[in-house]
């Protein structure tokens, strides 16, 4: 080839070298699916898009997205039903992540896992332009709008939260009252207070203040599913872990910590078989709430004297934000477990307050001062200001000898 033939082949393989000004708007990353989002991200990296189908996103779901510093999450359901005001999709916006919402779940069949695709405005976009799927992009104004729509229909919602715990009363009847069911465990939690971890809201500020609690009393460290991460990413080893064992690592139930199953009431369990492939002899509970039911129930019937619980759900908000109708069963656990229980949530708030730095400074100058003056005033302190301008001239003496 010709000197000119080359610079020409050259010359085109730079006009078709894309410059960075020609870069598509909106964001681009690897595609991660999962209908679960609990699941999903657990496989979530920095810069991926989450592809979800999360009804009603709540603040856990939401706030697990947002540490995992996704680019975007494309939800195939509503993320505001409008049954009641969840509070995930306000989450995501505040950490600057835009929510595409309500796209046709066919999107699960047409984007491969590990696929770079893009999203901007309301559009999924393959990376060679084809549209994907199209959905309803959330703003400030759309979140506010349907969080004020979802907060006039709460009393329908109250309506059936009550209606569902009369009928878990009637159906854990026995379980509640009496602790019939309750199986018996190795760990020894007569007498000792009992922390029992759930990774919900504010369980890192909770843990975190509670160092010096757990430090003094040491108390038996309970963790519902992945609370037995949240306790091992602080170096802290669980005793016991509750659940139905599908949010916690393999690592952590190879910790040694005692295995608790949470099954159904017919005594089906689907994470007993996980737990007994690691060569792990689990117990089984069966029981129709929660895992954190389970936990706060088990500890309490096994004589724990305080029950202080960390991420767990507190409030009648977060009960709704939960977005299971299971949820009535927390209610009447807290009931039954009665004074025993301590939430540690917003103990973090009360640490926050730190002494203002002109009170430490202020505090520096009165020592030093007061040092200065049981230097000057005291027999000791006159000795040591001997001693001390004695060997000071020493020392200038021995370096002035030294240079000159």
């Amino acid at each position: 080839m010709s000197g000119s033939g080359t610079l020409a082949v050259m010359r085109i393989a730079t006009l078709r070298r894309p410059r960075s000004g020609d870069r598509q708007p909106g964001a681009v990353g690897v595609a991660r699916l999962d209908r679960r989002t609990k699941r999903l991200t657990k496989r979530l990296k920095p810069g991926d898009i989450a592809i979800i189908d999360h009804v009603d996103l709540d603040r856990v779901a939401a706030e697990a997205l947002v540490a995992a510093r996704v680019v975007a999450v494309v939800n195939a359901g509503p993320s505001i039903s409008g049954r009641y005001p969840n509070l995930g999709p306000e989450i995501l916006l505040t950490a600057g992540i835009p929510l595409l919402d309500s796209v046709d779940a066919e999107l699960f069949s047409q984007v491969r896992e590990g696929e770079t695709i893009r999203v901007h405005e309301n559009t999924v976009y393959a990376m060679d332009g084809a549209v994907l799927a199209k959905g309803e992009l959330q703003t400030a104004e759309t979140v506010a709008s349907a969080m004020a729509e979802a907060r006039a229909g709460l009393a329908v919602q109250l309506e059936a939260f009550a209606s569902n715990t009369m009928e878990y009363l009637k159906r854990e009847r026995d379980l509640l009252l009496d602790g019939i069911g309750v199986p018996d465990i190795r760990t020894d939690l007569e007498g000792r207070h009992a922390l029992v971890v759930v990774r919900g809201y504010d369980y890192r500020q909770d843990l975190l203040a509670l160092r010096h609690y757990i430090r003094e009393f040491r108390p038996v460290l309970i963790a519902v599913d992945g609370g037995a991460d949240a306790l091992l990413d602080e170096g802290l080893k669980p005793h016991l872990i509750v659940g139905d064992m599908d949010s916690v690592s393999d690592e952590a139930l190879r910790c040694g910590a005692e295995v608790v199953v949470h099954a159904y009431r017919d005594g089906h369990a689907p994470g007993l078989s996980r737990v007994q492939d690691l060569g792990i002899d689990p117990v089984v509970f069966p029981a129709a709430g929660t895992s954190e039911d389970v936990a706060l129930l088990l500890a309490d019937d096994k004589g724990a004297s305080l029950i202080v619980a960390v991420g767990t759900h507190a409030t009648l908000v977060e009960f709704l934000d939960k977005g299971r109708a299971g949820m009535a069963s927390t209610f009447l656990t807290r009931l039954r477990v009665g004074g025993k229980l301590v939430d540690a949530k917003g103990v973090s708030r009360l640490y926050r307050s730190r002494i203002p730095g002109h009170t430490l400074a202020l505090l520096v100058i009165a020592t030093v001062i007061t040092f200065a003056v049981a230097l000057t005033v005291t027999p000791g302190g006159r000795a040591y200001q001997f001693i001390f301008t004695h060997w000071w001239h020493g020392l200038v003496g021995w370096l002035h000898g030294l240079f000159t």
